[in-house]
Parts: structure tokens; sequence; C-alpha cells
């Protein structure tokens, strides 16, 4: 009987360090690295933030929200589904076409240019700081009958990758190396922003997974793949 308790101890011990984190899909990149570098065991679950709320409102069994804006956790805060906001980095936006023909958002008007994909606004914040950045430069309303919407960051880059559209706006995360980093300055600061749900039952163990995400080698990895940090 000594054995068996000390069993059930065990692995309820391994259950409750088996975070479940809802996390936005710019992440896609970072997530198995954050995972690598983590000491407890943890499962992301990738969608675009707008999803995730939803879910998380209809009862979605996460402990923690990785959303890519505050504003999303502010109204599940006020709601009474997170608490423990956190805001852990900033988001940067980042153009793409795979042939090349497109430098810059100008470049967008082009005839040649038939599609342009970017997360849609509805569900993702990277769309609403992608027309911000489109509107900042006046190009918004000769762009938009070329828009393509993709559910989040990563379809939208989907739809670039295939060859379905000219060019692609989207997460810096997801096109570091290959493609042109916007100014931060056409669009509102893209503020990541972590929570805890409050119908978690491992609390305690998210908030270490906050915390660690706030610390210097998270950071060193969310800043080396893209992401800044917050001043």
């Amino acid at each position: 009987m000594k054995l068996l308790a000390t069993l059930v101890l065990c692995c309820a011990t391994a259950h409750a360090a088996d975070l479940l984190v809802a996390a936005a899909s710019d992440l896609a990149p970072i997530a198995p690295k954050l995972e690598k570098a983590y000491p407890e065991k943890i499962r992301f679950t990738l969608a675009s933030s707008g999803s995730l709320k939803q879910q998380i409102e209809n009862g979605a069994p996460f402990d923690v929200f990785l959303s890519a804006n505050e504003s999303y956790v502010r109204d599940l805060a006020a709601a009474g589904f997170v608490t423990d906001a956190t805001v852990y980095a900033i988001g940067r936006l980042a153009l793409w076409s795979p042939n090349g023909s497109v430098a810059s958002l100008e470049d967008l008007k082009k005839p040649t240019v038939i599609h342009l994909s970017i997360p849609n606004p509805q569900h993702a914040p990277y769309g609403v700081a992608a027309k911000e950045a489109l509107e900042a430069r006046g190009l918004w309303k000769a762009v938009e009958p070329k828009i393509v919407y993709g559910e989040n960051v990563r379809q939208a880059l989907q739809f670039a990758e295939s060859g379905n559209v000219e060019a692609v706006i989207t997460s810096w995360t997801l096109l570091i190396g290959k493609g042109t980093l916007l100014p931060a300055e056409w669009h509102k600061p893209i503020r990541q922003t972590g929570a805890i749900l409050k119908s978690s039952a491992q609390a305690e163990a998210a908030r270490r997974f906050l915390k660690f995400l706030t610390g210097s080698e998270a950071q060193k990895t969310l800043n080396d793949n893209g992401l800044s940090p917050v001043h």
C-alpha cells in the first residue's frame, strides 16, 4: 500500500508539471526551443490569439495563455478567466515575397503583385498591425483589394510559400533571415502578453513558467528568434 501511495504521488506530481500552454502562432518556431530549455514538461497549442481567446471563454483546459497582444488578455481578465498578466516581449512585423520582387510596402502597388496575404485582423494581432502599417504609409486603400487573409501568421506565410500570393506581411519570428523587418513606429506596439487561467489546477507551475519566460535565458531565446524585449 505504501508503494502504491508513492506511485500515485509520483504520477500526480508528473501530471501537475505537465503545463498546457495556449500560444499565439508567431511562437511556432520558438516553442520547441522553450520546451527544451524549460526544466518542467510543457505542451503548446498554437493558433491565432483570437481563436485561443474564444477557446478559453468556452472552457478549454489550458493552464497558460500567451497572446500576441495585451488587449485579449485584458478582456479575459476583466471577464474573470485569467490572472497574473505579464507582458513578456514585443512583436515585430516583416514583409517577404517568394521571388524577391517586393522589397518595400510601396512595391505592393505594382501590378505584378496580384495578391498579398496578411493575418486576419479579426483574429490575429499581427493582422491588426499589418493593416496599421499599410494605413500609416497611405497604402491601405490601394492594397486592400489584393489582400488574402490567413487565419493566423503561419497560414498567411503558407499562402506565400505555396505561391498563391506574391507577398506576405506577417510576424518577424517566421521571416527572420529572409524577410524585410518593418519599422516598429508604423504600427502600435505588439505587446505579447502571458497570463494564467483561473481554472488551472496548476497555478503555481504556471507562475513558474511565466517567471521563466521573463528570465534571462528565455528572453535571449525570444530575442534571438525575432521578438524584442519589453522596455
